[in-house]
């Protein structure tokens, strides 16, 4: 009996082996960008998340346009002066942004939780690629439906003030600005959780830490507006930088002005990520 030592090639018969080629391609961004959005895609919380956030939004925006459109009639004369058809129909956006930055945190520690980040910062040995491929997944994903959740919340409400005469569009004065500009601020805020978890590393710290700098700060800063150490301190507040990009007349409201106030605003992400950088170097996995 002869026994059969050669290969597949050799013998003439292909095999699995014999057909393989090894994968050589190298870690690059536009890979791990890849493989984030499939991540990102795959988990149901980032469309549940999105829904609630978009959702409140237009709900909200349908409520106060409809009960605004009601009242006009008999609403009293200072009512009607402090109305403003621009910001009214996109306030759904102080509920959107709790969702939004929930689910900024849940795409780093949701990771964490269930150990696969381990898995992500293997396969990509340099780390900081993960990071940012994250925050560009999510920042994509979050902008695109925050902005066009704001123009439909926008053209719903004029679309209820047109029956009173009272609508605005999109050439009025400070209208396209706040209507993109609730995308844009929302974006940030959930990036803010996607630094602060990459920092926390726990849901419920992270959430924790991100309510804390949008809800409580701002509280506290009321509370400051009762000295004159509040006025110097409270528009520089994050939120309150921030939303000076949401309002028609920054002067009057003693905020800061509007893309002033967001440049603060993206600069204290960009501050979170420089610390999430840091650590996610340092520490272990």
């Amino acid at each position: 009996m002869t026994a059969l030592t050669g290969t597949g090639a050799e013998s003439g018969i292909p095999t699995a082996a014999a057909t393989r080629r090894p994968h050589t391609g190298k870690v690059t961004q536009t890979r791990v960008l890849t493989s984030e959005w499939i991540k990102f895609r795959s988990l149901r919380s980032s469309y549940w998340s999105l829904l609630v956030g978009c959702g409140a939004m237009i709900a909200l925006g349908l409520l106060f346009s409809l009960v605004i459109t009601k009242k006009w009639d008999t609403m009293p004369q200072v009512r009607r002066r402090e109305f403003d058809a621009i910001t009214v129909p996109l306030r759904g956006y102080f509920l959107a942004q709790l969702a939004v930055g929930v689910l900024g945190v849940m795409v780093v520690t949701g990771e964490y939780s269930t150990g696969m980040i381990r898995a992500s910062l293997s396969a990509v040995p340099r780390r900081l690629p993960v990071l940012w491929a994250k925050a560009a997944v999510f920042a994509a994903a979050v902008w695109i439906t925050t902005t066009v959740t704001a123009f439909a919340c926008f053209f719903i409400g004029q679309t209820f003030f047109g029956s009173k005469h009272i609508q605005a569009d999109l050439s009025t004065p400070g209208a396209l600005r706040i209507v993109f500009g609730t995308g844009l601020y929302l974006t940030v805020v959930g990036l803010l959780g996607v630094g602060l978890g990459t920092i926390i590393r726990s849901t419920a710290g992270a959430i924790a830490a991100l309510f804390a700098t949008l809800l409580v700060l701002p509280v506290l800063g009321e509370v400051l507006n009762f000295t004159s150490f509040g006025d110097k301190v409270n528009p520089y507040l994050p939120s309150n930088a921030g939303q000076a990009l949401l309002v028609v007349h920054t002067e009057a409201s003693g905020q800061m002005r509007p893309w002033p106030g967001f440049a603060l605003f993206v600069g204290y992400a960009v501050a979170t990520f420089v610390v999430a950088a840091y650590l996610m170097k340092k520490r272990d996995a």
